[in-house]
């Protein structure tokens, strides 16, 4: 049985995301979101988390309320990132790690499970997206433009 995870903020929900995680859903027999709470945007976890389940409703979410503040590719970093996964995923045993970032070769390797990247076809970040919504929401997905957009008013 393959069971896949993919990890993010989804800060916002946008159609890379998507891309990946159809991914991992069509290839695996279950598949987790782990969804991380962040101040990187005013859309809280909860809103966040229904983006995931109303488009996804085949993967099973999970939210990540504290997450580490902290992030890099040093020592230190790393191991703190890679002990809350352990924990949140001790439970579930997973076999793949899908992403679409260098990371994701460190995140498999100490998980112990297969790294899957997935190779973007869609140019844009989440955070280039926070920087300049205006020109780059043609790639956020019309449900979750919708909702982002009906908050502002």
């Amino acid at each position: 049985m393959n069971i896949g995870f993919t990890i993010g903020k989804f800060a916002p929900l946008h159609l890379g995301h998507d891309e990946l995680i159809r991914k991992g859903i069509k290839e695996n027999d279950k598949f987790y979101i782990l969804i991380n709470d962040t101040d990187v945007i005013d859309i809280d976890l909860d809103r966040r988390a229904k983006w995931l389940n109303d488009l996804y409703p085949e993967a099973i979410i999970i939210k990540g309320y504290n997450p580490p503040k902290r992030y890099g590719m040093d020592k230190e970093s790393i191991e703190i990132q890679i002990n809350y996964l352990k924990e949140v995923f001790k439970d579930i045993p997973v076999t793949r790690f899908y992403s679409g970032e260098d990371y994701g070769y460190y995140v498999a390797m100490y998980m112990n499970v297969e790294f899957i990247k997935v190779n973007k076809n869609i140019p844009v970040s989440a955070t280039n997206i926070r920087k300049d919504f205006d020109n780059n929401k043609q790639y956020i997905s019309k449900e979750v433009l919708f909702d982002i957009e009906n908050k502002k008013n």
